[in-house]
């Protein structure tokens, strides 16, 4: 048990890489091009969330992803939100509560407001950025404990989308038109600043997707000039091979070690 316990502690200093890894994912994508036709109000993704401890691959926590229509007094939008939850008896070592919310065009992906809340262990951050300008500027208001609220307004490239808008605008890539080894790099903009990331395709394989069952799924690996990923063709999504491209699986690998983001269940499709 003081091994697990040991290696918790090692996962849970590196927890805010791992989140870095998942939001990467989101740039691998032309922002501009992008039309919804795969994405529907009323999904519901559900993963296991797993850090290899003492050699042993680990559950710690639930990530959930969920999309629902809102209207505004002037729009109707697509809401986007993903949240992370340590499962309960890895609370009293190292709780996280961490939720990440997109407001969105609903044809286009397009961002509006985007928000950010992280509870890991004593440390808390909040992040809200409003997209102004055609997305060409970001309002951003964030807070972390024990520090002042911070406000500052700062200009992006047209492309530039919040990660979790562009996971989303991910899954309408029509990646059947990629060769084996194809790379695009994008941008994605993170902690207030723009990150370049590259993704490859790497072909297709047949792999477990939750309730879904077996699924044949695009193979994709991401890349970016970041000390929180590790190796070459080390951090990889795969999509299902159809019209909805769920992501049914994310493997990472980070400086001390690897881990996984498994799809059990998935509804509303």
């Amino acid at each position: 048990m003081q091994s697990i316990i040991f290696g918790f502690h090692k996962a849970s200093r590196l927890s805010r890489k791992i989140s870095l890894f998942i939001l990467l994912l989101a740039g691998s994508i032309p922002i501009a091009s992008a039309q919804n036709k795969a994405v529907r109000s009323g999904e519901k993704f559900v993963y296991a969330a797993s850090y290899n401890m003492s050699g042993l691959m680990t559950q710690l926590a639930q990530v959930t992803m969920a999309t629902e229509t809102v209207k505004t007094s002037k729009n109707t939008l697509l809401h986007l939100s993903c949240e992370a939850a340590t499962f309960s008896k890895w609370d009293t070592f190292f709780k996280i509560r961490d939720t990440y919310e997109s407001y969105v065009n609903t044809t286009t992906l397009k961002s509006s407001l985007y928000k950010r809340n992280i509870l890991e262990g004593q440390y808390t951050k909040k992040e809200k950025y409003i997209f102004k300008n055609g997305g060409r500027i970001i309002e951003s208001t964030v807070s972390k404990k024990g520090k002042p609220e911070t406000k500052k307004t700062f200009a992006v490239s047209g492309s530039t989308q919040d990660a979790i808008a562009t996971l989303y605008q991910l899954r309408n890539v029509d990646f059947s038109q990629f060769k084996s080894g194809q790379i695009k790099t994008f941008t994605v903009i993170f902690d207030e600043k723009e990150m370049t990331v590259a993704a490859k395709f790497m072909g297709k394989e047949t792999i477990a997707a939750g309730n879904l069952g077996k699924r044949e799924c695009y193979k994709v690996s991401i890349a970016a000039k970041t000390q929180a990923l590790k190796g070459i063709d080390k951090n990889i999504l795969w999509l299902t091979a159809d019209n909805a491209r769920v992501p049914a699986l994310i493997k990472f690998s980070i400086p001390v070690g690897t881990g996984q983001l498994t799809l059990t269940n998935a509804s509303g499709l």
